[in-house]
């Protein structure tokens, strides 16, 4: 039988190398995305197999994630993998408290970790069915606390620390883990200052940052590959927290 997969936010950069690593592995894709529907139409097309499709989702919305599940339950009556791919976040200074209002703070959250669980709580009973496997895309914020602001930090400690208590609840039967990215060299990094981005290569001891191929090879390898291991989190960020 084929395996099924189910990639939120997997029309951005991240989500579609995502896609491509599983479908080129013969899972049928289920993706979603936020707005851009010629976007996701557009991965949808490219990938490899047949059987894929993409759902408009604001993971902002518990209810929209509850119709999600179903829709997917109609394709397939297990789930073999879910990775919670979407997230968000907005530019603020550390040091600017005020530029970071209760507002962007609630939604991040939202979307960064309440999200996340919504997804899991929904799609439990299908994960379980095919004993399957959820994979948090988390940061390098989580350690380090750097990040595009405080809150988005916060944001995936958080959902690090919720990927080991999904991992606890769930067992045996569903292994849940994280993969953290550090900065990742996608066409929105590479249109960045040179001088900054040059200055994180050289923080990062193999001296150059990941690309979302990376990202998506330790997805498909926490859920084929490292079949004992759950609760915890993959990095893939070259060594960049023993930098300077």
């Amino acid at each position: 039988m084929q395996k099924t997969a189910l990639v939120t936010g997997g029309s951005g950069g991240l989500g579609t190398a995502i896609c491509h690593k599983l479908a080129d592995s013969g899972y049928q894709v289920i993706l979603t995305y936020n707005s851009n529907q010629s976007s996701a139409d557009q991965v949808v097309s490219a990938l490899s197999g047949e059987g894929h499709v993409a759902f408009q989702l604001n993971v902002a919305h518990s209810q929209a994630i509850e119709e999600l599940a179903k829709q997917v339950a109609e394709i397939s009556p297990q789930l073999d993998l879910l990775v919670n791919c979407a997230g968000m976040t907005k530019f603020v200074a550390h040091s600017d408290l005020q530029g970071l209002s209760d507002e962007l703070f609630d939604q991040i959250f939202q979307v960064n970790v309440r999200a996340p669980f919504a997804m899991v709580r929904e799609c439990e009973s299908l994960l379980r069915e095919a004993k399957g496997c959820v994979v948090n895309i988390t940061s390098i914020a989580a350690q380090t606390a750097m990040g595009s602001n405080i809150a988005y930090c916060a944001s995936k400690s958080a959902a690090e620390n919720m990927t080991r208590s999904l991992a606890r609840a769930l067992s045996p039967d569903i292994r849940v883990l994280a993969v953290a990215p550090g900065l990742v060299d996608t066409e929105f990094v590479k249109g960045l200052d040179d001088s900054w981005r040059n200055q994180q290569e050289q923080s990062t001891p193999l001296k150059r940052l990941a690309n979302d191929d990376e990202v998506a090879n330790a997805v498909f390898a926490a859920a084929e590959l490292l079949t004992f291991s759950t609760g915890t989190t993959l990095a893939v960020d070259g060594g960049r927290p023993l930098g300077n």
